[in-house]
């Protein structure tokens, strides 16, 4: 592993001057996915910036129905909040079902989202709940985030600093997750709000996407029958050694009735 320099800013202020004044660095939020990637010589930054120090990158508040969560707040955080259970209990769920203890008291949502790992169980819920993800540059919708494997909206050197959940009036995650790292195979997270459903799936394909067949059955009757006959198409699913395209087609009205029966539960 090559060496390289560690900075610790205090502000996001210092935090951008780093990342634009010293080449080839990058931000550290958990590590959960960098180091490993440093470890094994995959990636070769000159310098790390960690975030941990910068204090408007933490937090949970609930304003005018609105969940803001700070990007450095951990996953062990988000489940065991008590707001977050009362107000979007399904982000708790989520949290609670990511990875082992040791990832989930290290891991932040923040770096989670910026990843956009297609097995990863937040981009679901970013997407279904229609979150807003905010930078230290410019605030960005949902629809407009998640650009496919690993990639999103974000400009070179942005950080993400929260995301912004608005409250459901109801919400479910459910997901198949693999028995060894806790990745969903499939996960499906399904929310209501002011009559409308959004229903995201991560995990079954190279990113996160929305059905819009399952929303508008939904939207008629929000009920696990409503979508039991919707088949989805295989084609531009994933394929691997855990799953291959088809069982993954299946499992995405599997787990997204699952998500409604855990919504109707909120209601």
């Amino acid at each position: 592993m090559r060496s390289f320099a560690f900075h610790r800013p205090n502000t996001l202020y210092e935090m951008s001057a780093l990342l634009g004044g010293v080449i080839d660095s990058v931000p550290l939020a958990g590590g959960m996915t960098l180091l490993p990637t440093i470890k094994q010589r995959l990636a070769a930054p000159a310098a790390l910036v960690d975030l941990s120090k910068i204090p408007q990158m933490f937090g949970i508040a609930v304003t005018d129905g609105v969940l803001t969560i700070g990007a450095m707040t951990r996953h062990v955080d988000v489940a065991e909040s008590a707001e977050i259970r009362s107000k979007v209990p399904l982000l708790a769920s989520l949290a609670a079902g990511i990875g082992d203890p040791a990832v989930r008291n290290r891991g932040t949502i923040g770096g989670s989202v910026a990843n956009n790992d297609p097995s990863a169980d937040y981009p679901a819920a970013v997407l279904a709940l229609d979150a807003t993800i905010v930078t230290d540059r410019r605030e960005i919708a949902a629809d407009a985030f998640f650009k496919g494997l690993f990639a999103t909206a974000l400009e070179p050197e942005e950080i993400i600093t929260a995301v912004r959940f608005p409250v459901p009036s109801a919400g479910g995650y459910a997901k198949f997750k693999s028995p060894a790292s806790r990745y969903a195979l499939v996960g499906v997270c399904v929310a209501q709000k002011a009559g409308k459903i959004r229903v995201a799936v991560t995990g079954a394909g190279p990113g996160v996407f929305r059905i819009g067949a399952m929303e508008a059955a939904l939207e008629s009757s929000f009920t696990p029958d409503a979508i039991a006959v919707i088949k989805v198409s295989s084609e531009n699913l994933s394929s691997d050694i855990h799953a291959d395209a088809e069982y993954r087609a299946h499992l995405v009205t599997v787990m997204a009735k699952k998500a409604v029966m855990a919504a109707l539960q909120t209601l």
